[in-house]
Formats: structure tokens, C-alpha cells, sequence
């Protein structure tokens, strides 16, 4: 999946000046007014909406196309968002870190895409995230999280139908977190996407039912939309970057055996090629020059031949593959985006210790083409992606809390490696207490 670039807005004001929270939580603000849309529009379907005794309103039109969206004019990154919802009808659900692409069969021209807190009138899925326009309802996988179905049980018991019910959700980084009526749903670590707008669903619906008869439009209400907004996230590092000759190099790395490595230019854009033949018993590496503990890395990769990784919390030592520690696998096959543990000079290794063949075998492009893999490590806790698409979420108390990253050419096995966008973001420490919550 490719990453979505996503423009700074430079936003109405009207939003972030509104009176702090009339729950006096210290430090939030209202996003809603209570009396006019100020700071929101609308994008996607032909649902309407309207301010109704201190609340958003919304109500759909059955029988038109797409879901649609009120969505808040100004972008957010790392925050607490809090919200009252109430919804009789239909689906709905509340955007966040969203982002919108051009849709001319919609009336407003504009179809949202990004992560939803998803909202349904039994409260059987509430809180749930879904990626909206984007990963949901693909390879047969509908949800971002793993929430283990106790939990959902816990939130079910809380849940009032047709009444009023709370929701939290927390962003800070790749962590992604909801509560419903204080029970915590869901809680997911996700490289996709760190800013964007918040936008209140109601869901597109068929006129008719299958007995004929006109369906009930979908309806739902919100109230006291509030936000404490957080620091922002530290810049993501471009290992690969353009020099002022205009030449790529690499940045903040080292090769290992650099005659292996070289920077191309053709219809697929810049990637960094390596060759070597099986002749080479040591591994071709490029390795950062820093350590990254806690951090989301990716790196998109077209594999022509033999085996490579994205290596994490690894240490050098004098052994051939130079590299001691974990390897988010890229095999050309379904063990791409597997977790295996490498040996050093004289320790043992643990050799896989997560797989997911079968979702990989679905997701991955196997014609040729470029895939990408992320690996998402904070503390004791470890996910990969291939994609976009989660291989693995693990607690893993035995993992190296810290080492280098690093691209992987094999030795002993004719290889060709091309990489592309290759980066890290550091998980700072502030975020820690939020993401361990």
C-alpha cells in the first residue's frame, strides 16, 4: 500500500478558539459550538445535517450513494478526543486521521478515507476501529483490532440503547486507542496514517428493504465533541535522500560491503539496488548509524533473487551476517513480513518466532512487484505489516529492547535487492505512559 502524503491545512481558526470544554476537563476544547457547524463540512454522500437542542444531528437519505461525513475542517495528530453519541438507525461511526480523495459519483465530490471508531445502534461493534475507503473489507479482513471478545462482552453490558453512550479515542503516534463508556475496545499500534480530520458518520443505505418496504433512515446525535491535543510526532528519518548534486545517497547509515550497493533511477522512481552472487559469504547490510528502541520502520522492497530483511534491535558481532537480533523476514514468499530471531557469535537465535503464511500468501504481491513491510516496536510489545496489513501482534518479554535497523542482502546466495522509501520515527518517551495505558 502506498503512504498517503497528506497536506498541512492551514484550517479556520474557528475551531481551536471555541471555550474550553464544558466538562472543565484541563485542557480541552470544544470542537462544536453547540449552535452553528463553524469549523465542519460536509464531504461524501447526501446525508444531512443540522444542529438540534445543543447537538449534531444527522440524519440519511436512503436510496443515494456513499457514506457521508461531517468533517472538521482542521487536521489533528497525537490527541484525546471525547464524545457523547446517540444512534437509533442505520450505521454510523466518528473518523479520525482521515483524509479525503476526489469522488464524482458522491455530491460533494469527495470521498473520506482513514481510520473510523465504528458505531452501531445495538452496540454489538462499537468501538471497533475500521479503515474507511482504505484497507476495510479487503483479503476478507474488516478490522484494524484484535479485540479479544471478552472485552467486547464488558463494553455490550455497559452499552444503552437508544440513549446516550460516551467515547474516547487516543492517538499518540502508532498508538490507537477507544473506550466505550470507559471500557477500553480497542487497542492497535498502526504505521497508516499520524494526522488528519475528524469526521461523524452517518451510513449510506438502500431505499427498500428485501421485503420492499422503504427502509428508516439512519439517524444519530453527538454532543460535547471535545479534544485535548498533544505534541506532535518527531519527523520520520529518510535513510535515502537527495543530495545537493542532486544524487541519491543514503543518510544516517553504513554499508557494510558498499561495492554491493548502488542508487537507480528509472520509471519506478530512486530505490537502492544490491547485487552480490553466492560466492560472497558475508551479508551485504546497510545498517543505521543510531539505535531505535521503541520506533515504527518500513521500507518498501522488490526482491529479484535470493533473501533479504528489514533487521530491528539488532547488534554487530563478528559473524558473517554481521547482524545479531530480529529480522522482519522478506523471503519472496509467505514467510515476507515473519519475525525471525538471528543468532550471534555466541548466543543461539530463536529462529521464527511469529509467522502468518496464510494472510501473507493473500496480501503480498506475488508477480514482481513492490511490497512493503513495517515493523511497529514498543517495549515488550512487537507488530509487523506487510502492506498495511497486520501479520502479527506479540508480547515478547525475551526481545532486545534496543539495536540497529537494517536492510539485508544474504550471503552465500545470488541476490538482487531493490528498496525504496526506507524510514524510521522514534516512539518518544512522553508517549510511552499514554501508549502503555
Amino acid at each position: 500500500m502506498e503512504k498517503n502524503i497528506l497536506c498541512r491545512c492551514g484550517a479556520l481558526a474557528a475551531v481551536a478558539i471555541f471555550s474550553t470544554a464544558v466538562s472543565g476537563e484541563q485542557g480541552f476544547v470544544d470542537l462544536f459550538d453547540g449552535r452553528t457547524l463553524d469549523g465542519w463540512k460536509t464531504n461524501g454522500g447526501s446525508a444531512e445535517y443540522h444542529v438540534e437542542d445543543g447537538t449534531i444531528a444527522g440524519v440519511g437519505v436512503p436510496g443515494t450513494p456513499g457514506n457521508t461525513f461531517l468533517c472538521t475542517v482542521k487536521e489533528y495528530e497525537n490527541f484525546i478526543f471525547k464524545a457523547e453519541f446517540k444512534c437509533p438507525s442505520g450505521n454510523s461511526g466518528i473518523q479520525f486521521r482521515s483524509s479525503t480523495r476526489p469522488d464524482a459519483k458522491l455530491k460533494n465530490g469527495t470521498r473520506v478515507f482513514g481510520y473510523q471508531s465504528e458505531i452501531t445502534p445495538d452496540g454489538e461493534k462499537c468501538g471497533r476501529i475500521y479503515d474507511e475507503g482504505r484497507r476495510g473489507h479487503r483479503h476478507g479482513i474488516v478490522w484494524l483490532d484484535n479485540t479479544p471478545e471478552e472485552r467486547l462482552q464488558e463494553m455490550r453490558a455497559k452499552f444503552r440503547k437508544n440513549d446516550w453512550n460516551s467515547v474516547e479515542i487516543q492517538c499518540v503516534g502508532p498508538s490507537i486507542k477507544t473506550f466505550i463508556n470507559g471500557v477500553k475496545v480497542s487497542d492497535v499500534l498502526d504505521d497508516c496514517q499520524q494526522k488528519g480530520f475528524f469526521g461523524l458518520q452517518i451510513h449510506a443505505q438502500r431505499k427498500t428493504g428485501k421485503d420492499g418496504a422503504p427502509i428508516v433512515p439512519g439517524r444519530a446525535w453527538w454532543r460535547n465533541l471535545r479534544i485535548k491535543e498533544l505534541p506532535a510526532c518527531p519527523a520520520w528519518k529518510q535513510f535515502f535522500v537527495r543530495g545537493a548534486d542532486g544524487k541519491m545517497k543514503i543518510d544516517g547509515a553504513k554499508y557494510v560491503i558498499p561495492q554491493d550497493w548502488s542508487f537507480v533511477e528509472d520509471k519506478d522512481g530512486p530505490y537502492l539496488r544490491g547485487v552480490h552472487d553466492k560466492t560472497e559469504k558475508k551479508d551485504g547490510l546497510v545498517i543505521s548509524l543510531a539505535d531505535y528502541g521503541n520506533f515504527m520502520a518500513r521500507v518498501t522492497y522488490k526482491l529479484n533473487g535470493g533473501n533479504s530483511a528489514l533487521y530491528f534491535r539488532a547488534a554487530e558481532e563478528d559473524v558473517p551476517w554481521v547482524l545479531k537480533g530480529f529480522q522482519n523476514e522478506i523471503a519472496g514468499n509467505s514467510r515476507d513480513s515473519a519475525l525471525w530471531h538471528t543468532r550471534g557469535k555466541v548466543s543461539k537465535g530463536r529462529g521464527w518466532v511469529a509467522t502468518n503464511d496464510v494472510l501473507v500468501a493473500k496480501v503480498r504481491d506475488a508477480k514482481g512487484g513492490w511490497n512493503t513491510v513495517s515493523t511497529i516496536a514498543v517495549g515488550d510489545r512487537i507488530v509487523n505489516r506487510i502492506n498495511g496489513f497486520e501479520t502479527f501482534d506479540i508480547v515478547d518479554p525475551a526481545c532486545e529492547k534496543t539495536g540497529k535497523l537494517g536492510l539485508q542482502l544474504h550471503g552465500g546466495a545470488d541476490n538482487e535487492m531493490r528498496f525504496r522509501n526506507w524510514e524510521a520515527m522514534p516512539v518518544e518517551d512522553w508517549m510511552l505512559p499514554y501508549i502503555q495505558r
